[in-house]
């Protein structure tokens, strides 16, 4: 049996309430993880619920793992056994690898990546005449977010979202069909297209959708204030014989429209599912009592949110601190001073983050702490699996799992260099589309087409089924080991690069890859296989961090540097809130377009609630922008405030005049000159 004793009064409750719509209100902080976990755990073990019968769905791969991780602790595996605990995509993946068929797609689809996306698109474009008249990238972000709304192209024309007067909009209109044909044609999908077509399964395949509700008799939705419009109608259907629906979310934290998220969706809730059953988490385990005085009285000025105060049993009688910089330097001067101050005296760098609006404002930050000799980390920039050796060796594994997928194969025909350039390429791909048959088909039925370049045509198919029986032979990381050496990949490298260093940080990433490989295969022993492998690299969640970048790589003795969208979920025992300015938050596109600003007031509600212990704000008299020194004034969340929900610090450079400003700098520099000197 497990008990719910340890669980307060409100999360207890949720705990308890099984049957029915479910709204749990869970504020920062408030332990809405291990009331989701205890209630799962208690549906098993007390009340008998079948795993089998339990789905729960998050949006990243780190929660799944989190709340898989937890729920292991409380039933042990065998109790956990059958229990379905996935992200959005994951789900609408394993959905359509059984049902796909039904859509007109051959079982063994591929999921392609951005580059692939843009290949097709720059394709189109180039048909359309206009391939450098359109940004590739805004064309494959129309599309997608039409996607996200549940609109076809054969239905874009009829949709309001079209303008005939829009130039971007008649050239995607042309963009989304060829694109769409293309991909059908390859047997592929984007990423868009996973939770688009489980939609359009259940649309026109009812049946499908009743199947997996009476397989799901109980779902639970995490972070549901983040669902968009294809992630509500899946799970309409999969409420379509039942309404054992529980969701978990806080209105105050949906950060996320500019990704598709609608808020509508949990402000709704109990329209769109009449009888639901309201509870809300309002102690908050985090913070103290001031950090969260100054985020209930920010966000409460939103006025379209549900009604809720966080409240914590840890008093302090510190105060939130606002200080006032005379311009972006000495911003960055003063918070790496009392960060190396902290440094000296012995603490631990982990417990500290520097939270900003914009990535705009890293490097003067960046580079004080470099000077300073303070360790840090960038949370974001490029993904390791975005980097181009790692992308080549991916869709190698790719074209050997499905060779119909094209774009995979025209990635890799090349590389490393056969001889085989676009003319021998363009002859394939029309006598693919001449005998309907996909790219490698041809190539190995008709090599002849390239004429002198026959044998470079046949050694390379040669060398993909040879590798497709390898990988059934060997172990994951030996065959992918066994690629490399038979390709010459790392020799390759060297050729490429003519900085040693540049070439040795690119090996570096290869063995970084057979790493991975070993990775999953301790990890994922029943799935261990080249299939296993490249399903979880096509499903490199666009909302995760690197999967290296895990708690315990931030709990480091490093600050971490991140936005204040990266922060969610995070939380810091001293938090840095830099550049609290009128056109940083809220944002410039925000107030000059004349938008509404409650997401942005949420944002730094968001980064407010990070801070466990201490929370420092910054803003500047002027703020260096593209080079010109621009004034700037302190932003309205905190003008807005009645009372004194922080303290205006005079003690720490936090309200200098210009002249003890310059003099702090003068004496900032001088004692850094000194240092250098000795």
């Amino acid at each position: 049996m497990i008990s719910l004793s340890g669980l307060n009064d409100p999360q207890r409750q949720a705990a308890e309430t099984i049957d029915g719509p479910l709204l749990i209100l869970a504020g920062a902080g408030s332990g809405k993880t291990r009331t989701i976990t205890y209630r799962m755990a208690h549906m098993v073990s007390n009340l008998g619920i079948p795993g089998k019968n339990i789905l729960a769905v998050s949006f990243t791969n780190k929660a799944a793992r989190e709340m898989k991780e937890r729920m292991i602790g409380l039933l042990g595996k065998s109790k956990c056994r059958g229990m379905t605990l996935a992200t959005f995509h994951s789900l609408g993946v394993k959905i359509l690898k059984k049902e796909i068929t039904k859509l007109g797609y051959h079982e063994q689809f591929s999921i392609y990546d951005t580059s692939d996306q843009l290949g097709i698109i720059r394709e189109a474009l180039k048909i359309y005449q206009a391939e450098k008249k359109f940004d590739h990238k805004t064309i494959l972000s129309k599309i997608g977010s039409l996607k996200n709304k549940g609109i076809r192209s054969e239905d874009y024309l009829a949709s309001p979202y079209f303008d005939e007067e829009e130039p971007y909009d008649l050239a995607t209109e042309y963009v989304y069909r060829f694109y769409e044909e293309k991909l059908k044609f390859y047997n592929a999908i984007d990423f868009d297209d996973i939770l688009f077509l489980v939609c359009r399964l259940f649309k026109e395949h009812p049946e499908v959708a009743q199947k997996y509700s009476e397989q799901f008799q109980y779902i639970m939705v995490d972070e549901y204030q983040d669902t968009n419009e294809m992630q509500f109608q899946l799970i309409m259907g999969l409420t379509s014989t039942h309404n054992n629906l529980c969701v978990v979310g806080d209105d105050d934290q949906s950060i996320y429209a500019f990704r598709g998220a609608d808020i509508s969706n949990i402000l709704n809730f109990e329209k769109n599912f009449p009888g639901a059953k309201v509870v809300k988490l309002e102690e908050n385990y985090r913070s103290t009592s001031p950090i969260l005085d100054l985020a209930n009285n920010v966000i409460k000025e939103n006025k379209d949110r549900r009604d809720k105060t966080l409240w914590s049993r840890k008093e302090s009688k510190i105060k939130p601190l606002l200080w006032l910089m005379a311009d972006t330097d000495h911003e960055a001067q003063v918070v790496v001073d009392e960060i190396a101050k902290y440094q000296s005296a012995g603490n631990h760098l982990g417990d500290i983050a520097i939270l900003y609006r914009s990535n705009t404002q890293i490097p003067p930050i960046e580079d004080e702490l470099r000077i300073s000799n303070v360790p840090y980390t960038i949370v974001g920039g490029q993904k390791f699996y975005e980097k181009k050796e790692v992308k080549d060796l991916m869709a190698y594994l790719f074209v050997l799992l499905n060779p119909r997928d094209q774009m995979s194969l025209r990635r890799i025909l090349n590389v490393p260099q056969r001889g085989i350039g676009n003319a021998t390429l363009e002859k394939f791909i029309a006598k693919s589309e001449e005998e309907n048959l996909n790219l490698f088909e041809v190539m190995e039925e008709f090599p002849e087409i390239a004429g002198p370049r026959k044998e470079k045509i046949q050694a390379f198919v040669k060398l993909i089924r040879e590798h497709q029986d390898i990988f059934k032979r060997q172990e994951l990381p030996q065959a992918i080991h066994t690629l490399i050496e038979d390709i010459q990949f790392l020799r390759f490298i060297d050729k490429m690069y003519d900085n040693a260093k540049q070439a040795e940080r690119r090996k570096n990433d290869v063995m970084f890859f057979i790493d991975a490989a070993e990775r999953f295969v301790k990890f994922h022993k029943e799935h261990a296989n080249l299939k296993g492998f490249v399903e979880r690299l096509l499903l490199q969640d666009s909302q995760d961090r690197e999967e290296d970048l895990e708690d315990e790589d931030i709990r480091k003795n490093e600050i971490t540097l991140m936005t204040l969208h990266s922060s969610k979920g995070l939380e810091f025992d001293i938090v840095y809130l830099i550049g609290m300015e009128e056109e940083l938050l809220p944002h410039k596109k925000t107030v000059t377009q004349g938008e509404d600003i409650s997401e942005e007031r949420r944002l730094a509600y968001v980064g407010i609630t990070r801070a466990r212990e201490k929370l420092i704000m910054t803003y500047t008299k002027e703020r260096k922008i593209y080079g010109r020194q621009v004034p700037r004034f302190k932003s309205r969340f905190l003008n807005e405030l009645k009372d004194s929900y922080v303290e205006q610090d005079r003690t720490t450079f936090g309200h200098m005049t210009e002249d003890e400003a310059k003099e702090y700098k003068s004496s900032f520099f001088a004692n850094l000159l000194g240092n250098l000197d000795e």
